[in-house]
């Protein structure tokens, strides 16, 4: 088929446009490398140093709530010695039997007096010595052994009623410690968790800021890889419109239209990314 002159000189421009064009190496570094992968974000940064010096960091917390947990054990396994019909002895007075002797013996010694009384009378009187004086001494001294027995009872039932009062306030005091030690046991736990929620928010709101902004920072940077690549392919679109213009305007059959593919929206796709590492930083110490 002869080419027609009036078009020649075009298509021979096109062959030589097209030779220059296609023998040079397109500089893919342009457009592609690291250059074009955002890097980590501060607020990432600030995250992952978070999250790095909260590991363990409830330990001290979970120490003392174990710690404290034995010692309410420990407690609470000790009360069964402190029950029983004997749990009273310990607190027994050691100064009791010395208070009873003393107290007894001030008693015979009123007692004794009461006697030289009694005789001293019998005396004045001329009964000294008679049957009158033998009957009052012997009641007289019947009345004080009782009396004696009475006081020294009384004594020991008293030193044993309040031996029995502190056994049971001892009792009721080691249970009260058990409590608060089971108590503090409690809100050491608490702290230990509230440390590891708290920490686990702020690890996720810094970092999900942090993969948004980065997210951003991907987009703008693909854009910029998505126009050096177009500029590094538009001789190659222009080349193929200028061929299938003149193969047209020569009576063939034009080519198909070179196009290049269209990329998916940088943001969009950056964004996903963000989100997706933002939901990753949500479960740190969640």
């Amino acid at each position: 088929m002869a080419i027609a002159d009036f078009i020649e000189p075009a298509i021979k421009d096109y062959a030589t446009q097209a030779t220059a064009t296609y023998s040079a190496p397109i500089d893919t570094s342009k457009f592609t490398g690291r250059q074009f992968v955002a890097g980590e974000d501060p607020l990432q940064t600030q995250a992952i140093n978070i999250a790095q010096q909260g590991v363990g960091s409830y330990q001290p917390f979970l120490s003392a709530a174990q710690t404290a947990q034995q010692q309410a054990a420990g407690t609470v396994g000790g009360l069964g010695a402190l029950t029983g019909p004997q749990a009273y002895q310990p607190f027994m007075s050691p100064y009791q039997s010395q208070v009873i002797d003393a107290t007894l013996a001030e008693y015979d010694k009123q007692g004794f007096a009461g006697e030289q009384q009694i005789k001293d009378a019998a005396y004045s009187s001329g009964n000294f010595g008679g049957g009158r004086e033998g009957a009052m001494l012997g009641q007289y001294q019947s009345d004080r052994l009782a009396d004696r027995a009475a006081l020294q009872a009384s004594m020991l039932q008293q030193g044993l009623t309040q031996a029995q009062q502190q056994a049971q306030q001892n009792f009721q005091n080691q249970g009260t410690i058990a409590a608060a030690q089971a108590g503090l046991a409690g809100q050491q736990y608490g702290l230990s968790n509230f440390q590891r929620t708290n920490m686990g928010q702020d690890v996720s709101a810094l970092g999900s800021l942090g993969a948004l902004r980065q997210g951003q920072n991907q987009a703008m940077l693909g854009a910029d890889q998505q126009a050096a690549q177009t500029a590094a392919y538009e001789p190659y679109g222009r080349l193929s419109q200028y061929g299938n213009t003149l193969t047209g305007l020569a009576g063939g059959v034009a080519g198909q239209q070179y196009a290049q593919p269209a990329p998916a929206s940088p943001f969009s796709t950056a964004l996903s990314t963000a989100l997706g590492v933002g939901g990753l930083y949500g479960k740190i110490f969640g």
